[in-house]
């Protein structure tokens, strides 16, 4: 069974791995030793001490099998983005060019540099491993997040935002990026992608279009990618729609990847989500529910079986349920049907 938990220091070497294995385009797990210290340390730190609100903290957690105690994922939460290096992206927008006089109402759509989800609550780094790409697993890592943003709701924004992977092929060729590296820059896809994630994004500043891109200037195969996912991104695309995300033209600036956003409020796990109180037994009529237990820094999470006993406010849980979420009869869980 996959629990999930925050990063600890022993998970260097496998977080290096799955940054290995994450491939070209997947920004926020770059192969880099410091960096990836920096986001455990990061991680630790935010978890270490209770915020009172907002502020620049990221929650990174782990998927662990707790049978072999091998880490199968990652996926994190960054509370605010933006705050201490610029957060960039295009807005897709229209801007008409018309003249009474000659009969002309031309539409065109444009791409305009914004920092607009400054402050804004990023989900990111969702990764699962191949081999653990089956049976709930997926909807585990991605959902967690949204039981630990209705437990601890005041240190996020109002406002979730998540990047998706844009289009690239094997070699981490964007046709979106080729297209500004030809007009703009003088760097790779796969290099700018490295940058970015190592932190080094000055260039962006100095070099990227400093007004509107009109879109139909843009080549055929850099139009055709703009807003649309990559291949291995999809399935996760689909789960956040699943819950209330939505696209609402903000793009990546390098790949064209969609961003999606919604209202925390109004994400589906964190509306139908509830506290319950565990009583530790024998289940009977048990379903499936995703389940968390309700402490910050020993947060837990997994897909398990329980039964709710709705005139106590109960959740009733395996032993086995237990002891992996770490609860006790008595503990509160927050827990909504898979």
């Amino acid at each position: 069974m996959l629990v999930i938990r925050p990063i600890e220091q022993r998970d260097f070497p496998t977080l290096k791995q799955i940054a290995i294995e994450s491939g070209h385009g997947f920004t926020s797990l770059p192969v880099n030793d410091e960096l990836l210290q920096n986001k455990i340390d990061h991680s630790i730190s935010s978890f270490s001490c209770r915020p009172a609100g907002k502020g620049e903290c990221l929650y990174f957690f782990v998927a662990e099998d707790s049978d072999t105690g091998e880490v199968l994922g990652t996926t994190a939460l960054d509370a605010a983005v933006g705050l201490s290096s610029p957060f960039y992206t295009y807005l897709l927008g229209k801007q008409v060019h018309s003249s009474r006089k000659l009969g002309i109402y031309n539409v065109v759509e444009t791409l305009t540099l914004t920092n607009d989800y400054t402050g804004v609550s990023e989900l990111c780094t969702l990764f699962l491993r191949e081999q653990a790409r089956e049976g709930m697993n997926s909807r585990l890592l991605s959902k967690c997040r949204f039981l630990f943003l209705a437990e601890f709701s005041e240190l996020f924004d109002h406002r979730i935002l998540a990047e998706m992977r844009g289009v690239s092929d094997d070699g981490g060729n964007s046709p979106f990026w080729s297209w500004l590296q030809e007009h703009f820059f003088s760097m790779d896809f796969p290099t700018v992608d490295y940058l970015t994630g190592i932190g080094q994004k000055g260039f962006i500043a100095d070099l990227m279009p400093k007004y509107p891109i009109y879109v139909n200037l843009l080549s055929k195969e850099a139009r055709a990618v703009i807003g649309k996912t990559h291949d291995k991104t999809r399935p996760a695309l689909r789960l956040l729609e699943e819950e209330g995300f939505a696209w609402r033209g903000y793009v990546d600036i390098f790949d064209a990847g969609p961003s999606v956003e919604c209202d925390l409020k109004q994400i589906r796990t964190v509306r139908n989500s509830r506290r319950l109180t565990v009583q530790v037994g024998h289940p009977v009529d048990a379903g499936k529910h995703l389940i968390s237990n309700t402490r910050f820094d020993g947060f837990r999470a997994l897909i398990g079986d329980l039964a709710v006993n709705e005139e106590k406010a109960q959740a009733v849980m395996t032993p086995e349920v237990a002891r992996l979420l770490k609860v006790e009869d008595g503990d509160s869980v927050r827990v909504v049907e898979m």
